[in-house]
Protein backbone atom coordinates (compact mmCIF):
# COMPACT_ATOMS: atom_id res chain seq x y z
CA UNK A 1 0.00 0.00 0.00
CA UNK A 2 1.28 3.57 -0.75
CA UNK A 3 1.92 5.95 1.73
CA UNK A 4 -0.59 8.41 0.35
CA UNK A 5 -3.17 5.59 0.68
CA UNK A 6 -1.68 5.14 4.29
CA UNK A 7 -2.49 8.74 5.05
CA UNK A 8 -5.69 9.20 3.54
CA UNK A 9 -6.81 6.14 5.17
CA UNK A 10 -5.36 7.62 8.52
CA UNK A 11 -7.11 11.51 8.13
CA UNK A 12 -10.68 9.65 7.32
CA UNK A 13 -10.52 7.38 10.15
CA UNK A 14 -9.56 10.96 11.87
CA UNK A 15 -12.57 12.88 10.54
CA UNK A 16 -14.47 9.85 11.65
CA UNK A 17 -13.27 9.85 15.07
CA UNK A 18 -14.24 13.85 15.46
CA UNK A 19 -18.10 13.62 14.13
CA UNK A 20 -19.03 10.99 16.46
CA UNK A 21 -17.15 12.94 19.22
CA UNK A 22 -19.35 16.15 18.01
CA UNK A 23 -21.97 14.08 17.98
CA UNK A 24 -21.68 13.18 21.60
CA UNK A 25 -20.41 9.68 21.25
CA UNK A 26 -17.18 8.42 23.15
CA UNK A 27 -14.56 6.46 20.54
CA UNK A 28 -13.94 3.48 22.80
CA UNK A 29 -11.32 1.99 20.55
CA UNK A 30 -9.43 2.59 16.77
CA UNK A 31 -8.01 0.42 14.16
CA UNK A 32 -8.92 -2.58 16.78
CA UNK A 33 -7.40 -5.78 15.34
CA UNK A 34 -7.54 -9.61 16.46
CA UNK A 35 -6.79 -12.53 13.65
CA UNK A 36 -10.05 -12.05 11.73
CA UNK A 37 -9.76 -8.77 11.08
CA UNK A 38 -9.56 -4.91 12.06
CA UNK A 39 -12.81 -2.83 13.20
CA UNK A 40 -12.14 0.58 11.79
CA UNK A 41 -13.65 2.70 14.88
CA UNK A 42 -15.91 1.92 17.77
CA UNK A 43 -17.90 4.57 19.30
CA UNK A 44 -20.86 4.59 22.39
CA UNK A 45 -23.21 6.97 23.43
CA UNK A 46 -25.06 5.24 26.82
CA UNK A 47 -25.96 2.25 25.36
CA UNK A 48 -26.13 2.45 21.88
CA UNK A 49 -22.28 0.83 20.32
CA UNK A 50 -21.52 1.56 16.94
CA UNK A 51 -18.86 -0.35 14.87
CA UNK A 52 -17.64 2.21 12.15
CA UNK A 53 -16.17 1.05 8.74
CA UNK A 54 -14.20 3.98 7.49
CA UNK A 55 -13.65 4.17 3.52
CA UNK A 56 -11.75 7.27 1.86
CA UNK A 57 -11.02 7.56 -1.57
CA UNK A 58 -9.92 10.33 -3.53
CA UNK A 59 -12.30 10.59 -6.73
CA UNK A 60 -15.30 8.50 -7.32
CA UNK A 61 -13.94 7.37 -11.01
CA UNK A 62 -13.94 3.27 -9.49
CA UNK A 63 -16.99 3.96 -7.46
CA UNK A 64 -17.92 6.20 -4.38
CA UNK A 65 -16.00 5.24 -0.85
CA UNK A 66 -19.57 3.77 0.52
CA UNK A 67 -19.97 1.30 -2.17
CA UNK A 68 -16.28 -0.69 -1.17
CA UNK A 69 -18.53 -1.85 1.94
CA UNK A 70 -20.11 -4.68 0.23
CA UNK A 71 -21.37 -7.91 1.39
CA UNK A 72 -18.43 -9.64 2.64
CA UNK A 73 -17.15 -7.13 4.30
CA UNK A 74 -20.63 -6.56 5.89
CA UNK A 75 -20.50 -9.70 7.20
CA UNK A 76 -16.85 -9.73 8.36
CA UNK A 77 -17.85 -6.54 10.56
CA UNK A 78 -20.17 -8.47 12.35
CA UNK A 79 -18.26 -11.10 13.02
CA UNK A 80 -15.74 -8.73 14.16
CA UNK A 81 -18.40 -7.17 16.68
CA UNK A 82 -18.84 -10.02 18.36
CA UNK A 83 -15.45 -10.56 18.58
CA UNK A 84 -14.84 -7.36 20.21
CA UNK A 85 -17.85 -7.76 22.26
CA UNK A 86 -16.53 -10.90 23.48
CA UNK A 87 -12.73 -9.48 24.16
CA UNK A 88 -13.47 -6.69 26.01
CA UNK A 89 -16.65 -8.43 27.78
CA UNK A 90 -18.85 -5.67 26.78
CA UNK A 91 -22.54 -6.61 27.50
CA UNK A 92 -26.37 -5.31 27.46
CA UNK A 93 -25.50 -2.90 24.77
CA UNK A 94 -27.39 -2.21 21.29
CA UNK A 95 -24.77 -2.52 18.39
CA UNK A 96 -25.26 -0.50 15.25
CA UNK A 97 -23.58 -0.04 11.89
CA UNK A 98 -22.09 2.54 10.53
CA UNK A 99 -20.42 3.83 7.60
CA UNK A 100 -18.16 6.55 7.20
CA UNK A 101 -17.43 7.19 3.40
CA UNK A 102 -14.92 10.45 1.98
CA UNK A 103 -14.64 10.65 -1.58
CA UNK A 104 -12.47 13.36 -2.88
CA UNK A 105 -13.22 16.14 0.09
CA UNK A 106 -16.87 15.01 0.81
CA UNK A 107 -17.44 12.92 4.50
CA UNK A 108 -20.93 11.12 4.48
CA UNK A 109 -22.00 9.69 7.40
CA UNK A 110 -24.38 6.40 6.48
CA UNK A 111 -26.01 5.93 10.09
CA UNK A 112 -27.69 1.95 10.66
CA UNK A 113 -25.90 1.71 7.06
CA UNK A 114 -26.56 -2.51 7.60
Amino acid sequence: MSRAHLDRGQRGEDLAAAWYRDHGYAVVARNWRCSAGEIDLVARRDRLLVVCEVKARRTATYGTAATAVHDDKQRRLRRLAAAWLRATGTHGVEVRFDVVAITGGEVAVITDAF
